[in-house]
């Protein structure tokens, strides 16, 4: 009976060792090797797709980081606070150097390359700069004081307009051409290149007039985006690697022919708020 005990005690012994191995698998080519398995699956889902569209880039100061909820709320140049969401996706980079998010700071200058992600808006990019920052903006005039030298102009991501100043230096440009600045009219469409002033506001350094109510326009290239039903269109034109949206009659026939990816050519008039495509042409249809 002793002698059974043991045995059964022993057997136990034998067994725990064995079950604190790790697994193992047989090696099928016949080498009579054992291959430890290490590999766990992964239980986390991948991230989506960096979201598509127009991307804006805003310069300012970091106010308020979050690195629990991968947010941060941006001081903008001439602007307001705005909040922008970040993740593993976003691409941080410090004078060129390409550095983890959790590296970021508050108090540091930063341009941010954003994009509409539903209605939030995410950081594709974030430079940290130091040196003197610059910024840009695209947007719409709703001012110009010309005797004060001051401009007002609407961004797509700002609820409130970006304060700008111009001086003696201030290059305007229309159509690669400069001119004056009598060009800046209420409702023009400009993209400003600007340095912070320090405070709150920007000195404009070079605006590009892009277009002007009541004029004319013939845009070349592909539809990056396209909704039939609302009659709208976003064209990349490679000429000047701008995306343009484009409003136009659904009930137009050509519309039956237009999808993403299409080359196409649209003679679009402005008319202060948008373009309104007067006619397209289908050049070739998007290829696989």
């Amino acid at each position: 009976m002793g002698a059974f005990l043991v045995m059964i005690l022993l057997s136990g012994i034998a067994f725990s060792q064995d079950a604190a191995k790790p697994l193992v698998g047989v090696d099928e080519g016949g080498s009579g090797e054992a291959a430890t398995l290490t590999t766990m699956p992964n239980l986390y889902p991948d991230l989506p797709p960096v979201p598509a569209g127009k991307a804006t880039v805003i310069g300012g100061t970091v106010r308020n980081l979050d690195s629990l909820r991968d947010d941060l709320t941006l001081h903008v140049y001439g602007g307001h606070p705005m909040k922008i969401l970040y993740d593993e996706r976003t691409e941080v980079y410090r004078d060129g150097k390409r550095i983890p998010p959790s590296e970021l700071r508050s108090g540091e200058r930063i341009s941010v390359e954003t994009v509409l992600d539903g209605s939030n808006v995410f950081a594709r990019s974030i430079h940290v700069l130091t040196a003197t920052l610059e910024g840009e903006c695209h947007g719409q005039v709703v001012r110009f004081e010309r005797g004060r030298g001051e401009l007002l102009v609407r961004e797509s991501l700002s609820s409130e307009p970006v304060k700008l100043s111009l001086t003696a230096s201030t290059k305007i440009m229309k159509g690669g051409q400069e001119q004056a600045a009598a060009g800046l009219t209420d409702g023009a469409l400009v993209s400003v290149r600007f340095q912070p002033d320090g405070s709150g506001g920007g000195v404009a350094r070079e605006i590009a007039v892009l277009a002007t109510p009541g004029n004319s326009f013939v845009f070349r290239g592909n539809v990056d985006f396209l909704d039939v039903h609302a009659g709208l269109l976003v064209l990349l034109d490679p000429r000047d690697n701008q995306h343009y949206e484009i409003f136009f009659d659904p009930q137009q026939p050509v519309s039956r022919r237009l999808r993403e990816g299409a080359d196409v050519t649209v003679n679009a008039g402005f008319d202060g708020t948008r373009y309104s495509a007067n006619s397209i042409t289908v050049n070739s249809l998007a290829t696989k």
